[in-house]
């Protein structure tokens, strides 16, 4: 593979490193390289956002990604215990065609100053039942194996 034009990131503030990253990454996802398309179709008109601004809120979410479709719900996702932002969000469409209109539009763009990614959402992995304390013993009987002190 050849390549034919190259970029460089110059820069001396944080603002202006990520102005320069963000042109890099642009300009690879525009390009006619089939290394750098979208790895995987839509199954479902749900989204993945990623890298967004701690202060980003779903009004500013629903605000940025209405434009392509009509919402069923744009959530970004908290700390339960501070309700801060994790930084990353869901977006749900009615269809996966508008899915994919603002995956293309979306993906690699700014929003609250920060380069956001969207990618297809991935189902929930099931957790795995939780392990008991006690066991059933070789007679049937259960045993428990909490170990205390008195004094």
């Amino acid at each position: 593979m050849k390549v034919t034009s190259m970029s460089f990131i110059l820069g001396f503030s944080l603002h202006g490193i990520v102005l320069g990253f963000s042109a890099c990454v642009r300009r690879l996802l525009h390009s006619n390289h089939s290394f750098i398309r979208f790895s995987s179709t839509l199954t479902s008109p749900k989204l993945f956002v990623s890298g967004l601004s701690r202060l980003t809120t779903d009004e500013k979410l629903k605000e940025a990604f209405s434009s392509f479709g009509q919402l069923v719900e744009a959530k970004v996702i908290t700390d339960r215990a501070s309700g801060r932002s994790k930084g990353f969000a869901f977006v749900t469409y009615t269809t996966i065609e508008e899915a994919e209109k603002a995956r293309e539009g979306m993906n690699a763009k700014f929003l609250d100053g920060w380069v956001i990614f969207v990618d297809p959402a991935k189902p929930r992995e099931p957790k795995p039942p939780q392990q008991s304390q006690s066991q059933p013993s070789e007679t049937g009987f259960t045993v428990n194996k909490t170990v205390g002190w008195c004094g």
